[in-house]
This record gives structure tokens, sequence and C-alpha cells, in this order.
């Protein structure tokens, strides 16, 4: 867990390469994006047949959700104290169990859309297989620490895609 939380005796804790591997795939892939999209365009043609308003409105959709969720789901963990570790329930968590790690997948393929580089997608492939590593390591601890009421919450609540239907 980061060091500026490692004191809380409510959070329960992380994979030990997260934050390092997270910090890693963002500084990679916004140097791939970036010189893919704007510089070398190697993989970029597919722009070329798609217009730019066709490609930034969905774009900067899934951009406005990612920060939603990330600033929802922060404060939510990192601000709210309780006296003990307990499955957080409410809010953006009863819809999915990562939404701090969807948002960043969503920033990843909001990045990849806007450009449609393909290189970006193929990298962000990767990053998804990360995260969901990294989250299914952090499943296992909670199921550990907090037990059935864990097990009840994973099977009602999807880890990625919200469900449609109650």
């Amino acid at each position: 867990m980061g060091r500026r939380h490692e004191n809380r005796e409510d959070l329960v804790g992380e994979h030990p390469f997260g934050d390092a591997g997270q910090l890693i795939f963002l500084i990679v892939f916004l140097a791939l994006w970036a010189l893919d999209s704007f510089v070398f365009r190697f993989s970029t043609f597919l722009a070329g047949y798609v217009p730019l308003i066709i490609r930034l409105v969905p774009a900067g959709l899934l951009l406005v959700v990612s920060f939603y969720l990330a600033k929802k789901s922060m404060r939510m963990v990192f601000t709210e104290k309780r006296d003990s570790p307990q499955v957080i329930k409410k809010e953006i968590y009863s819809f999915v169990r990562h939404p701090m790690y969807l948002a960043m997948i969503l920033i990843y393929a909001g990045l990849t859309l806007a450009t449609l580089s393909l290189l970006s997608l193929a990298l962000s492939i990767f990053i998804y297989i990360f995260y969901n590593f990294i989250a299914g390591h952090e499943e296992k601890l909670l199921e550990n620490k907090l037990g059935q009421d864990y097990r009840e919450y994973k099977n009602k609540v999807p880890r990625w895609l919200p469900r449609l239907r109650s």
C-alpha cells in the first residue's frame, strides 16, 4: 500500500507492484501514444478513414467517465475513514468492484480511440491484463480479510462492466 496509507487499519492492501506497474505502464503508454499519434504516425492510418469528430466525441465521453470514476472511488476509499476493514458496497462500488482501475482502463481506451493508434491498442491489451492480474490479487486479499461478506459482494457485483439490469 502507498506510504501515505500504510497506517490505515481500515484498508486491506494492494498488489506489492501495483503502484509501480501502473506508473511504468502509464509512462510507456503516453510516450508510445504521443510518438505514434503525433510524430511518426506508424499505426494511425485508420484515423484517415474515421472523421475526427466521430473519434473525439466517444473518446471525450470515456475520459469524462474515467475522471468521474477515479475521483469518486478515490474519495470513498481514501478519505472516508472506517473503524475496521469492510466491503464498500455503496455508490459506484455497487456497480463495479474496481472503479479506480476501470477509470485508468477507460483513459487508455479514450486516448487510443481519439487517434486510432494500433500500437496503443496493442499496449492497452497488455495493460488490461496487468489490471486484471492486480485486481485478482487484491480480491484474494479482500476475501482472506473480509470472508463471506466479500464473496457475496463479488458474486453480486461484476469486476469491470456494470450489468445493465439488476
